[in-house]
């Protein structure tokens, strides 16, 4: 498992080569329907990212609060500056995304309080 200091690291690569990258086919994402679907799936996964690189600052910090409107609103905002489509579907999928890392996180937790009452 990567210390939260690497994995920071490498989620802020991501996060700002996604970004440019959805920048710079700003124009080829909304062209068609199709692409600004898609559009709006790569700017969540940007959601997913930045909510990485949060989780793990505060793990780096100590402290527990929660960002998740922060990066839900930076994702949001990168996908309005496609298309406006991008936006809906942005929003859709990152409370998708949201639904299934919260549902793995609660098995990891739900795991690891096993193993602690075993041993």
């Amino acid at each position: 498992m990567a210390s939260p200091g690497r994995s920071m690291l490498y989620s802020l690569l991501l996060f700002v080569i996604i970004l440019s990258l959805l920048e710079m086919y700003r124009g080829k994402f909304a062209s068609s329907e199709l692409l600004t679907i898609a559009g709006g799936f790569i700017s969540s996964l940007l959601f997913v990212v930045m909510l990485t690189f949060i989780g793990n600052y505060q793990e780096s910090c100590g402290s527990r609060t929660g960002w998740v409107i922060l990066a839900e609103s930076v994702a949001l905002i990168v996908a309005s500056t496609i298309h406006r489509v991008c936006f809906t579907t942005c929003f859709l999928f990152s409370a998708g995304f949201l639904y299934e890392v919260n549902k793995l996180s609660t098995f990891m937790l739900a795991k690891s309080e096993g193993k602690a009452k075993w041993h």
